[in-house]
């Protein structure tokens, strides 16, 4: 049996045998001396009919069954394939687990063999695969994938899968098999004799990899020394320019078909032109201008030449990586000297070896998660040259585990210790230091700036970009934010003296400690902690559940939220909770006083050390933001509670922010640095970029202002189509409005096959015209996905969305900007209502009042601008390339109707506007398309 592998691939009328689904197809590939040696398939018949969706997803017809034998007339055959044996398939659980439902039902006996699952091996051998999806796996892999969801096709690709991962697996070094193996009984696949098999071979050979080294008997990439080379840069900003954006210039023999697009050169000039006039900018690029590249030409060559480090700093990690992987890489293709371009993220991105290395001995209480997430690190930590775990995705619980072993919890380090040099964070921020481009994201960027500028090496220049995401960055990081499960957590991540906890193993290890710590109060302050955290957050739970409808908003996740300040002193129920706040504060600071006399022994050891004080800093964490929200009160500053209503009783979520960040950004950030460049496609209103410089603090007289034109041609690509009989929601009838918004959505989707995006800015009416296009549409036609009611992540929502030909998004906030689904995957954009911010939201709720304080309209200065932003983003979701082409379509007629609608139109590309009857506008769509 050692060297006979089945791999087997079912397709089904369904998930579940328990519910009577059935096999259709079986496909089998039989690998001996890893050779595939055999092959078998053949159709089932279910007896019954094949559901419309298994049929569009594997092209298996009730016509392709009818003659079929049934299972039983199959099974000896199939199961003595089968026999001395390992069973391989991808999501084995599922195929194993339905042939032995089948074989049981029909009285064969159920199947023993050895299994081996490569959806699992992949996640350990592949860690930095995006994807795990056979199809996509193959991709990955370069396995040609011709006829994914027919069985036979899938299993031999899962065959030539399962031959790739056993290379790989043989490929690992001595040290990460030794440790696969003790983590080889809690995987689902039998690995066991594959990886004792390794390990033999490598204990008796002599052949060393130079790639690897090993610290405290992990195998670790090796990383490779670069020097830094002096450049000396005599040639004029414009004549670089003409060298790569010009006729015969680097970008015209580096693309095929290049086309000079003037805006990407006149944002480089207006970049160059702040640094020189050390100026701070604002500068709106239109999509398809080209900006990441337009503004890192002028960054790069001001960094090279003055040898002085500028900081690119992005939203989102997507434009991040597009950074890295894509724009940098193409500039060292377009430029002829050499740069440095590093990424620096906060501590809690980056492994510590040290703390990962005491982890992998522990393990008591390894659920499968964890088991799988230490398995994929070790393979990992073969091949990372940053220790960033963004690299790869870890299992959900794995991010949990991922926290302790983080170089978050690392202590600061003498740079002349050895562990310094084996810092994944410390060599990302010796990368940081030495390069002319750094790349970071807004939150450590505002953490920076409200912690004094510690944590991001020297800087007096920085390009901004996704600008329109600062003001809540900072906000945020102004801000404090609490809720019960980070709590409970950071209690238990000490925990009690008895359990299997890390001080109940401090205790064990470190005999020492009994002698200066009170084991028993520790224990009785450590339950009353944990009880009144629990006390106090149902009683805040219970609190906004009891206010007045009108004082409370729903967020766009649909959360309850309730503003609170000095006013709520009069209520008994308030006063009662900030009791019980200023309670657990002292029970947390009376833990911290027991654990204080620990650090004065010298014969502790460091790691313990570190690991006591970082979780004495999370512990004062609690006290800090408990009385930033309960105990002090500023006046320029919101607070408010969001409940889950119908989650746990102590659901209950924590924020506070100032009312207006552009005093403390103005006086913190653009007056300390030098030249600030902040880009975005939606910085203006009406192409004025006044409220966008109000708003972050912007010095007059300091800043220029630019908007670079789309060299897209919008009036040809873009249709927007506006009803005008649609009911008046604001007359009391918005359930008519959500029927008249579900049937536009339908009869759209049968002319755009589907492929639409529809936003919205209510997560309530979301979900209601989510249930009534499920009791109107076609299901078997169409995919109708929707945020917060599919299950998923935006990005899998997303990858959902394009994965199937006839498919409907529906989503809210997060969907509006962010989401690139260019070409023939996204055909109409439907915003259902313009994006204003309930009234009744906390924030905005303090910043209209503040404006009005200040005599200014809190309508134009907030209301109407905020919305326009959020629209021109929605509206870019469509076009995302030249060849793009659709249907903007804005349910809500106000747009036409208010006095303010013009603002909306005149913020976005001149485009042709249809406003008529729905039935009109459903007729010229149809011919347009």
């Amino acid at each position: 049996m050692n060297n006979r592998y089945v791999v087997m691939d079912l397709e089904t009328t369904g998930h579940s045998p328990v519910n009577a689904d059935k096999i259709i197809e079986v496909g089998i590939v039989v690998i001996e001396d890893d050779v595939i040696t055999e092959a078998f398939s053949t159709f089932l018949n279910p007896n019954m009919a094949i559901p419309p969706f298994i049929t569009n997803l594997t092209g298996i017809t009730d016509n392709d069954v009818r003659h079929a034998p049934f299972f039983q007339n199959k099974a000896s055959e199939i199961t003595a394939l089968l026999e001395n044996s390992w069973l391989i398939a991808h999501n084995v659980a599922f195929d194993f687990g339905f042939l032995n439902e089948e074989l049981a039902s029909h009285g064969f006996p159920r199947l023993r063999n050895p299994v081996i699952d490569t959806v699992e091996l992949a996640r350990i051998l592949y860690p930095q695969a995006p994807s795990y999806k056979l199809g996509q796996l193959a991709s990955y892999l370069q396995i040609e994938h011709e006829a994914p969801h027919r069985a036979l096709m899938d299993a031999q690709v899962t065959a030539k899968l399962f031959l790739k991962l056993k290379d790989k697996l043989q490929s690992l070094p001595y040290e990460s098999v030794i440790h696969l193996l003790r983590l080889e009984k809690g995987l689902k696949s039998d690995l066991y004799s594959l990886l004792l098999q390794q390990q033999q071979k490598l204990a008796f050979s002599i052949h060393q990899d130079e790639t690897i080294e090993t610290y405290k008997g992990l195998a670790i990439h090796k990383q490779a020394n670069t020097r830094r080379e002096s450049i000396h840069l005599d040639t004029s900003f414009g004549h670089f320019l003409d060298t790569i954006y010009e006729t015969g210039g680097s970008m015209q023999q580096q693309m095929e078909h290049y086309e000079k697009r003037e805006g990407q050169r006149e944002m480089s000039e207006t970049v160059y032109d702040a640094f020189q006039l050390h100026n701070h900018a604002l500068i709106e690029a239109e999509t398809g201008t080209g900006k990441t590249l337009a503004y890192l030409l002028p960054a790069i060559y001001e960094a090279v030449r003055n040898r002085k480090r500028i900081v690119i700093s992005t939203y989102t990690t997507q434009l991040q990586s597009q950074l890295l992987d894509e724009e940098v890489p193409l500039i060292r293709c377009l430029v002829q000297f050499p740069f440095r371009v590093a990424l620096l993220k906060g501590k809690q991105h980056y492994i510590s070896l040290d703390k990962f290395e005491r982890a992998l001995a522990f393990e008591q209480e390894d659920n499968y998660d964890i088991v799988l997430t230490k398995a994929m690190i070790l393979v990992w930590l073969t091949e990372t040259e940053t220790g960033d775990i963004d690299e790869i995705q870890l299992p959900s619980s794995g991010y949990l585990f991922f926290r302790k072993v983080s170089s978050d919890m690392e202590e600061p380090m003498d740079p002349s210790s050895p562990e310094f040099n084996r810092s994944y964070y410390q060599r990302a921020r010796k990368r940081a230091q030495q390069a002319d481009i750094l790349i970071t994201n807004h939150a450590l960027l505002c953490t920076d700036i409200v912690n004094d500028y510690q944590l991001l090496p020297a800087y007096d220049k920085a390009i901004i970009d996704e600008a329109h995401h600062l003001e809540e960055t900072a906000a945020k990081h102004y801000g404090a934010a609490l809720d019960y499960v980070s709590v409970q957590n950071m209690l238990s991540q000490v925990g009690m003296t008895s359990e299997n906890s890390w001080l109940g193993h401090l205790l064990a290890g470190e005999m020492q400690v009994h002698d200066v710590f009170a084991v028993e109060q520790w224990d009785n302050l450590f339950t009353k902690a944990k009880h009144e955290t629990d006390d106090l957050f149902r009683m805040l739970f219970q609190y906004v559940l009891e206010q007045k409808q009108k004082d409370k908003s729903l967020s766009d996740i649909g959360r309850l939220q309730y503003r609170f300040d000095g006013n709520n002193a009069a209520s008994e129920m308030w006063n009662t909770i900030i009791e019980m706040a200023a309670r657990l504060t002292y029970y947390v600071r009376d833990l911290i006083h027991l654990l204080s006399p620990i650090t004065k022994l010298e014969t502790l050891d460091p790691a313990s050390l570190e690991e006591l004080k970082k979780n004495m800093e999370d512990l004062q964490t609690i006290i800090d933001r408990l009385e930033h929200l309960f105990l002090t009160s500023k006046s320029k500053e919101v607070k408010w509670i969001e409940i889950e209503a119908y989650g746990a009783k102590n659901a209950v979520y924590l924020y506070s922010e100032p009312v207006a960040i552009g005093p403390l950004l103005g006086n913190d950030f653009f007056r300390e640095k030098d030249s600030i460049i902040l880009t975005s496609a939606t910085l203006t209103m009406g192409n004025s970029f006044t409220f966008m410089q109000k708003r972050l603090g912007l010095p007059e007289g300091k800043v220029l202002t630019n908007k670079i034109i789309s060299p897209f041609s919008y009036e040809t690509q873009v249709q927007l189509m506006i009803p005008n009989d649609f009911p008046d929601i604001k007359c009391g009838k918005p359930d008519d409005f959500i029927t008249a918004v579900c049937e536009a959505i339908i009869s759209m989707a049968d002319i755009t096959s589907g492929r639409m995006l529809v936003l919205f800015t209510s997560y309530d009416m979301l979900k209601k015209a989510y249930y009534l296009i499920k009791e109107t549409i076609d299901m078997d036609e169409y995919m109708v996905i929707a945020q917060g009611i599919s299950s998923g992540s935006r990005s899998r929502l997303k990858k959902n969305f394009q994965s199937f030909d006839n498919a409907i998004l529906l989503g809210t906030s997060s969907f509006w900007e962010g989401v690139d689904i260019p070409g023939d995957d996204l055909s109409c954009v439907m915003i259902v209502r313009l994006p204003f911010q309930p009234p009744a939201h906390p924030v905005y709720e303090a910043k209209t009042a503040h404006l009005k304080e200040d005599g200014k309209n809190p309508f134009m200065e907030l209301a109407l601008p905020d919305a326009v932003i959020r629209f021109k983003q929605g509206f870019g979701r469509l076009i995302r390339s030249a060849n793009d082409r659709g249907i903007v379509f804005v349910c809500d007629s106000r747009i036409k109707k208010a006095r303010y609608g013009h603002y909306f139109i005149e913020s976005i590309p001149e485009v042709p506007i249809t406003y008529d009857s729905t039935q009109t506008i459903l007729e010229k769509a149809e011919t347009w398309f």
